[in-house]
């Protein structure tokens, strides 16, 4: 794959925005790299769906085997937990402790922006000792932990208290939650118990080296960007603290976009290879301005079509490097459909490439069957 070097100042279109996105996201090739190594890059794969970051490492890792994953979790080199935009995220041990500080302001300012009315008259500094208490003597679910808060608090919800604890203790999801097809409840147990180690919320929260990080994977980006993929407030301060290491672009409405020296530029004509992703891939949830991944809407005031049902084993395909589709793994008695449901038509190569990669995917997601004849199907639906 080559690239390019563009001048300071340089307008990007949305196509070269793309590929440069796709590049840095290894989905322009599979890299032959460890999954540690990508899911440091990428600062975390959102896993609230416990086998999502399965198919997102699949579709980014030459020879990817599922076992790695579940061995980085079961070691405890990686850890599930609560992290960007209050959201699940499958993240490396190393970037627990470096992260959970960071996203601090993000957890308490969206705890109270949801649960302000059920929370108020608390010292939420008590009741997250308390919780913590509770957690240190074993794993629990989220409804258990507020179970024993009540107990304390009796006038109150569960769900706001046992949350006010995990916003202000550091926890993770332990195993086996989150290893490759296998069930497992939402358990919260302390991180630093977890790993044997102790966070440093005086020095760790700035999160200049973390807005960088996402410029690697995601770039180039405005603030505006960084704030989406985030949740940080004062993006803005943090940039301009950065700006003399920076280089600096725009897109085409003018605005600026942000990046990091030396990050990859391949020509906007670079070919895209069909691939498949989890529905909360963070390749899309991660921009202000999704138009470098995301298609416009077929009309205006239109939304796109679905798929039913929910969970694991489903997600969008990209098509020329865009998101084109929606895709869901039915299985039923030994046998394994994955459904394509297309944006608009397909050219018949790309249909025929999307088959190919479907039939890959199939082959990893339902391992249990080995080919059309034994029940394995890739359907296109109109």
């Amino acid at each position: 794959m080559e690239t390019q070097t563009l001048p300071e100042g340089t307008a990007l279109d949305h196509r070269t925005l793309n590929r440069s996105l796709l590049a840095r996201q290894f989905l322009l090739r599979r890299a032959d790299v460890s999954a540690e190594h990508v899911v440091g890059h990428l600062v975390g794969l959102q896993a609230q769906e416990p086998q999502d970051p399965y198919v997102a490492l699949w579709s980014r890792i030459a020879g990817f085997a599922p076992d790695e994953l579940s061995g980085m979790l079961a070691d405890r080199r990686a850890v599930r937990m609560s992290l960007l935009r209050w959201t699940v995220h499958l993240v490396t041990a190393e970037d627990c402790m470096v992260l959970r500080p960071v996203v601090q302001d993000v957890l308490e300012r969206r705890l109270l922006g949801q649960f302000r009315r059920q929370l108020a008259g608390l010292d939420l500094a008590e009741v997250a000792e308390a919780g913590r208490a509770l957690l240190t003597a074993g794993p629990l679910p989220a409804s258990r932990l507020g179970d024993g808060l009540r107990e304390r608090w009796p006038e109150r919800e569960r769900l706001p208290l046992s949350l006010a604890v995990t916003a202000r203790v550091p926890t993770v999801q332990p195993p086996p939650r989150g290893l490759w097809r296998t069930s497992g409840a939402a358990l919260q147990t302390p991180a630093e118990q977890w790993l044997g180690r102790s966070f440093d919320f005086a020095e760790g929260a700035a999160p200049d080296r973390t807005v960088l990080r996402y410029l690697a994977a995601f770039g180039p980006a405005t603030a505006k960007d960084v704030a989406v993929w985030s949740g940080l407030t004062g993006v803005r301060a943090v940039i301009e603290r950065l700006r003399p290491g920076l280089r600096v672009y725009r897109d085409e409405n003018g605005a600026e976009l942000y990046d990091v020296p030396g990050a990859p530029f391949p020509d906007r004509g670079t070919p895209a290879p069909a691939r498949f992703l989890p529905q909360y891939d963070n390749i899309a949830l991660s921009h202000a301005d999704r138009s470098r991944i995301m298609p416009p809407a077929p009309r205006a005031g239109a939304s796109l079509p679905t798929l039913p049902g929910s969970g694991s084993n489903r997600g969008f395909f990209l098509h020329d490097g865009f998101v084109h589709g929606l895709w869901r793994i039915e299985s039923s008695r030994g046998a394994a459909v994955l459904h394509v449901l297309p944006y608009a038509p397909l050219p018949r190569a790309a249909r025929d490439a999307l088959a190919a990669e479907g039939e890959r995917l199939l082959a990893f997601a339902a391992p249990g069957t080995t080919g059309r004849e034994t029940g394995r199907e890739v359907r296109f639906t109109a």
